[in-house]
């Protein structure tokens, strides 16, 4: 009997044929791609150690409900930083842009197994996109982890550098993705996890560790950039601010009158004298100012249901998640029914909307919607239309330091601050000329450029590093 044969025609890394014999415990074809067994003969051929032997103790985390935010989680001046996947990076370096902060008694309480000491691995184990991505806890740190990490100790930061430097390699993370199980959210187990080959090798750690200080280098000349920016919007405005006072306890104490109080707020922050004084300068500055509502419309998002939460469709749910400082990303969007972006007309979000956090620990926030998906908001955010006014420049003085106190000088609430359309719409801004705002816009516009620019630089050097990783290894 003649064996079977696949035509040439077919690319055999997705069409191929294995013998019963070469089947182990899984059966999922993934598994068996003749470029992953082919990448995994190599490495195994260089004998190699396994994760698990580098292991000491592993554990993984718990995410405490966010419907009880005021029980389990602070802010960052008194948290504990609270890990997830989105903090972890390629560089081995942990990224703390998007970190939240759990309260002391629920790291020493509910997530005491899973703390994380100066010199700990952490890796990816669940979620899309690259998997075992890695990253080693720096000297000093204390922090915590949900259940998408893993923490392991491995008695010796340098280890756990190596370790890192393998695993965020394109080889490791192939050998780590040919391991995982799961369709739409794939995942590690331990077994599968601890299974994976480690190559040592000095030279790979040594690439690593020029490429973060080239990272560095880059995102310290990226931040300048940005942190540029309010110095040129106030100085364009013609805003002379107020110092902001020392924080001593003579600069906390302060009087005012029964008058001021009367029918308004009683907390002593929306009182201080500093606001007094900023209010002042704005309404010195060298351009009329106006309440926002004068020039924009505002729609706060509705409470869609999760049970209408769908794998994927036409039509996107923007979270309080997507929601970043200049820009709304949509890379981890929820999506609904298509029929309701119809059928709930009052929330559609259209380009150029402004789309400002109402809540929690980015309230606040303002991001411009530049997509063409159809998109509907969801509560605990509002949509900014404006009218006569440039989106760009309203955005960008959104986001200035200033105002960003002046929002969280006007939320209510402790823990989980929030702010009200009324108090969003009645906020005092200087309106120049439409043509000086464009002008504005642009130049803040060409500055966030340059510093994405810095940022793709970098990718850029991880890609070759990535080439030079991958030859040491194979050749």
């Amino acid at each position: 009997m003649n064996e079977f044969t696949i035509s040439p025609t077919l690319n055999p890394q997705r069409v191929f044929i294995l013998h019963k014999s070469e089947i182990e415990k899984r059966f999922d074809p993934f598994y068996y791609v003749p470029e992953l067994l082919e990448l995994e003969k190599k490495i195994l051929a260089k004998k190699p150690k396994r994760l698990r032997d580098y292991v000491i103790n592993i554990s993984s985390g718990a995410t405490p409900k966010t419907t009880e935010s005021e029980k389990y989680y602070t802010d960052q001046e008194n948290g504990i930083p609270f890990l997830r996947v989105q903090n972890l990076s390629s560089t081995g370096i942990l990224e703390f842009s998007d970190c939240k902060y759990i309260n002391p008694e629920t790291h020493e309480g509910m997530l005491k197994r899973s703390q994380v000491t100066a010199g700990d691995l952490l890796v990816k184990i669940t979620g899309v996109g690259r998997m075992a991505v890695a990253s080693v806890a720096p000297q000093g740190f204390i922090g915590n982890i949900n259940q998408h990490v893993c923490v392991i100790k491995t008695g010796s930061k340098v280890i756990s550098e190596m370790v890192a430097a393998f695993l965020n390699s394109d080889i490791g993370e192939k050998l780590a993705s040919r391991r995982s199980t799961g369709g739409t959210r794939p995942a590690l187990d331990y077994p599968a996890l601890l299974s994976i080959p480690i190559v040592e090798n000095e030279r790979i750690l040594n690439i690593t560790k020029n490429v973060i200080i080239q990272k560095q280098r880059n995102e310290r000349e990226a931040e300048d950039l940005l942190k540029s920016i309010d110095d040129y919007l106030i100085k364009e405005l013609g805003i002379s601010l107020p110092s902001p006072p020392e924080n001593i306890l003579k600069n906390r104490m302060f009087l005012t009158s029964i008058k001021r109080i009367t029918n308004n707020r009683f907390d002593p922050n929306y009182h201080q004298t500093y606001f007094q004084e900023l209010f002042i300068a704005l309404q010195n500055s060298k351009y009329p100012c106006s309440q926002i509502r004068q020039y924009a419309s505002f729609q706060a998002g509705y409470a869609f249901k999760s049970t209408d939460y769908l794998e994927h469709s036409e039509c996107l749910l923007i979270t309080i998640k997507n929601i970043r400082q200049n820009l709304i990303d949509i890379s981890d969007a929820t999506f609904l029914p298509n029929e309701f972006y119809d059928l709930y007309k009052d929330f559609q979000i259209k380009e150029n909307d402004l789309l400002i956090a109402m809540t929690g620990a980015t309230i606040g926030k303002v991001g411009i919607y530049k997509h063409i998906q159809k998109s509907l908001l969801n509560q605990r955010n509002g949509i900014i239309k404006p009218d006569r006014i440039d989106s760009t420049y309203l955005m960008n003085l959104l986001n200035l330091s200033i105002f960003q106190r002046i929002i969280l000088r006007n939320s209510n609430g402790g823990a989980q601050p929030n702010i009200s359309e009324t108090d969003i719409m009645r906020i005092l801004i200087p309106v120049p000329p439409i043509e000086v705002q464009r002008k504005i816009a642009q130049d803040i516009t060409n500055v966030r450029l340059q510093a994405q620019k810095l940022k793709d630089s970098t990718l850029e050097v991880l890609h070759k590093a990535s080439k030079d990783i991958e030859d040491i290894l194979l050749n």
